[in-house]
């Protein structure tokens, strides 16, 4: 593309309300080298973690951290972007700026939008609930803010915590809900290994009520709790929290239990969590409602930060002066899988209307390796795999012309069977080798799969036929490799409706 026409198209982006000031639009890769073509990134500087989107009038009001300093400065403060689509955002600055008083600068925490003023600050008013390492000794303690002007700008109530520290090390992260069943907020809290449960009436004075205790997922963070019902007609609540299940073999990022709540606490199903990401990139992670939808609790939006905290600084996007990107909105769905109930994930509908070239590819059979003729930085690739005898199958991405550079995606058959994304073979942020291969795993009773693949420059997402099982990591391939190719070892695989959409036209 010309490059008179990619800087018009720039300059559009950047002067219209919804135009992309986090991520180069769907079309213009070339005009960043490092930054993604479809995810939010940040501006500049530096992002971790994501803040629970609120719609108002027609946007949906979307908070993260930021820290305007990094990488000399320490510090983090809630900046504010806005969109209609959940894939087009809008940078709208700092909402709530650090270091204003003694208590230190803003952590996570959420926001709602007081419909009924039940906190006293006008009908409609934003009330941000967050954590601040406070003037009390550093104690982690709980904050209020509100917004009069739609969420632009916040104003601290009070120098003194809504909610004081109890005397534990690990307070953080609060989470807020309204219960329309008790008529009463209820929020959560990140407390070390447990979830703390308190109510309020009026956003100001928080009662505790119960706590969850949990097992083998280290420190908590960044808890969740939203009510879903299945294709079954049976209603769970779900209670998530950003966890590190690695200790027994788990992901590192969020962790979930369905079970039931009665407005003061949460009884689990089970006490093992399930995970709704099997990669190595989607942590503090937030779920929220689907505007409009005609049944609120069939389906529910998520996104996480792609990143973690082992390699939080290793990222080629430094030498371009920023570090930070979300993975793509993705819905929910709970499902009953014959023994218990479970979260699925797919892509936002939105990604399907982004501009891009299609490629569809004829039924092949593969009994080795066969290249496609097909490249790209930025895509989303389909694929259904069949075989009758197999032990390994599956997708070379960002490969490069001597084939010794690759992402690879794909299905073990032998044994108990997996899913898998490997990242061993391109350059990706973990120097020290523990997190090179995703695993999952995966009934091969059907001999078949289903991929969706989401390949962006520096990352790689895979949801695995429902989207029980979802892979988000990030990679940092060479520029120049962008080859794919299919293989199979062990037997003849068969790919069939293979279908590319390019983003990076």
């Amino acid at each position: 593309m010309l490059i008179i026409l990619g800087a018009l198209l720039y300059y559009f982006t950047q002067n219209h309300a919804e135009g992309s000031s986090q991520a180069s639009p769907p079309g213009t890769a070339h005009l960043n080298n490092q930054r993604a073509n479809y995810h939010f990134t940040v501006p500049d500087k530096w992002m971790n973690d994501p803040q629970r989107p609120v719609y108002f009038k027609g946007k949906y009001h979307y908070y993260y951290l930021y820290n305007k300093d990094y990488p000399n400065g320490n510090g983090t403060e809630w900046r504010h972007a806005t969109s209609t689509d959940l894939v087009h955002w809008q940078d709208q600055g700092v909402a709530i700026p650090k270091y204003t008083n003694k208590n230190g600068d803003p952590w996570s925490g959420s926001v709602v939008v007081d419909t009924h003023n039940t906190a006293g600050f006008g009908k409609n008013a934003f009330i941000a609930i967050l954590t601040q390492p406070s003037a009390n000794g550093g104690a982690q303690e709980q904050y209020l803010w509100y917004s009069k002007n739609g969420g632009k700008t916040f104003t601290s109530y009070s120098k003194k915590p809504v909610l004081a520290n109890p005397g534990t090390a690990d307070f953080r992260d609060p989470k807020i809900i309204w219960d329309p069943q008790s008529k009463h907020w209820v929020m959560l809290m990140a407390e070390g290994k447990k979830i703390g449960f308190y109510t309020s009436t009026n956003l100001k004075k928080w009662t505790y009520t119960s706590g969850f205790l949990t097992d083998n997922v280290g420190t908590l963070e960044c808890p969740d709790l939203y009510r879903m019902q299945a294709a079954n007609g049976a209603y769970k609540w779900v209670l998530g929290a950003s966890a590190n299940g690695r200790g027994a073999g788990n992901p590192n990022t969020y962790a979930y239990w369905t079970g039931s709540f009665n407005g003061k606490k949460f009884i689990a199903d089970r006490q093992e969590p399930k995970w709704l990401d099997h990669g190595f990139d989607w942590y503090a992670a937030v779920t929220f409602d689907i505007v409009g939808a005609s049944n609120p609790y069939e389906q529910r939006y998520a996104l996480g930060w792609m990143n973690n905290w082992d390699y939080a600084n290793n990222t080629p996007t430094l030498q371009e002066g920023f570090n930070g990107m979300n993975s793509i909105v993705r819905k929910i769905r709970l499902r009953f899988n014959g023994q218990s109930y479970v979260l699925s994930s797919q892509p936002i509908g939105a990604i399907s209307l982004l501009p891009a070239s299609t490629q569809k590819f004829q039924r092949m059979e593969v009994d080795g390796s066969k290249t496609l003729n097909a490249s790209g930085a930025s895509y989303q690739l389909d694929a259904d795999i069949s075989w009758s005898q197999l032990k390994n199958a599956g997708l070379r991405l960002r490969e490069s012309a001597d084939h010794s550079r690759h992402v690879d995606v794909g299905v073990f058959t032998e044994g108990e069977g997996y899913t898998y994304v490997n990242r061993a073979y391109t350059n990706q942020p973990d120097t020290d080798g523990n997190s090179l291969e995703s695993r999952a795993p995966f009934n091969t009773a059907n001999h078949k799969v289903h991929l969706k693949i989401l390949v962006d420059k520096n990352s790689i997402e895979v949801f695995v036929d429902d989207g029980t099982v979802a892979y988000s990591s990030l990679i940092f391939p060479n520029k120049d490799d962008q080859g794919i190719s299919l293989f199979s070892e062990g037997g003849q695989a068969v790919f069939e409706n293979v279908v590319i959409r390019h983003f990076d036209q």
